[in-house]
């Protein structure tokens, strides 16, 4: 089958040439797996991110779905031992099993810290306690990411939170219109956004005010950090509220700008299905993380 013109991968336009290279690539290596399908393809057209990571995890559904197209033939998936069930949050601890109570008063508190999550220890119990306590549970976020515990310092070194950053939605109507930028520009600038796609205070603290210092540390640490992994410094931050559960106080307090709802597609639905967990409208809000972030949105 002929590759057809009209492809996009991460937003770029894909020539009829790269499309014909991947459809021979997937014919002459067919032993792989679709991983190192995605791997390959990335590697030959150069797919990379700022700081030369391989887009594997976007080019592996760009494949998928061309493979539904008929433009490809994938290799059949891998199971080994029993079938694989979706993940789903683990029931809370009863109270009587939950740590002691952190109780006190924010400026006893301070500093608060933001503990990057890097070892295998950390990134374990990050995703416990997200399973266990975050409403939407703990999922592996699309594209780049970062998790943090947040830490309260006094009277001891406390962890009483998690975060996580991840890769902004691709479209929304008025995040886009406060930028005021058209399609092009969003494609290139794109990845100077980042979102805070979880922010969960564990249920054994009680500080009044912390959410808001939580939102104010991370808004010091994120852009750093981020660059030191993906050598892209984001200047504007993104988070979605559903406000059928939460009123999105503690990010007002903090001086978030809000701009309005979503459509509730989704980040994946490009159809207007509305499926999946994040398709239901929600609030969007948003925070500068330097002076003027349109004006840098819309740099050539």
């Amino acid at each position: 089958m002929q590759p057809e013109t009209g492809w996009k991968f991460s937003g770029i336009q894909v020539s009829a040439e790269e499309l014909e290279l991947i459809v021979e690539t997937i014919k002459d290596l067919g032993g792989l797996s679709r991983t190192e399908l995605a791997h390959t393809v990335c590697e030959l057209l150069e797919w990379k991110r700022p700081n030369g990571g391989l887009k594997a995890i976007e080019c592996r559904p760009f494949l998928e779905e061309l493979d539904a197209k008929g433009l490809i033939k994938l290799p059949e998936l891998k199971v080994s031992g029993p079938k694989k069930k979706r993940p789903r949050k683990i029931a809370p601890d009863p109270p009587e099993q939950m740590p002691a109570l952190i109780e006190t008063k924010l400026g006893d508190a301070k500093p608060i810290e933001m503990e990057l999550v890097e070892t295998p220890e950390q990134r374990s119990l990050w995703r416990e306690w997200v399973s266990k306590y975050h409403y939407l549970g703990c999922t592996v976020p699309f594209g780049a990411h970062l998790r943090y515990f947040v830490r309260v310092t006094h009277p001891e070194s406390q962890r009483v939170g998690c975060v996580q950053f991840s890769s902004p939605a691709w479209r929304m109507a008025p995040r886009d219109h406060w930028i005021g930028w058209d399609d092009e520009q969003r494609v290139k600038r794109l990845q100077w956004i980042v979102q805070n796609s979880r922010f969960m205070i564990l249920p054994w603290v009680r500080i009044h005010c912390l959410a808001s210092a939580i939102l104010a540390q991370m808004a010091k640490t994120i852009a750093a950090d981020w660059e030191a992994r993906y050598a892209i410094r984001p200047v504007l931050m993104e988070t979605l509220v559903d406000r059928a559960k939460f009123e999105g106080t503690c990010y007002r307090a903090a001086n978030w700008i809000p701009l309005g709802q979503t459509t509730g597609r989704g980040r994946m639905d490009r159809k207007n299905l509305r499926i999946g967990k994040g398709a239901v409208p929600k609030e969007i809000l948003i925070y500068p993380l330097c002076r003027n972030p349109r004006k840098k949105l819309l740099e050539p």
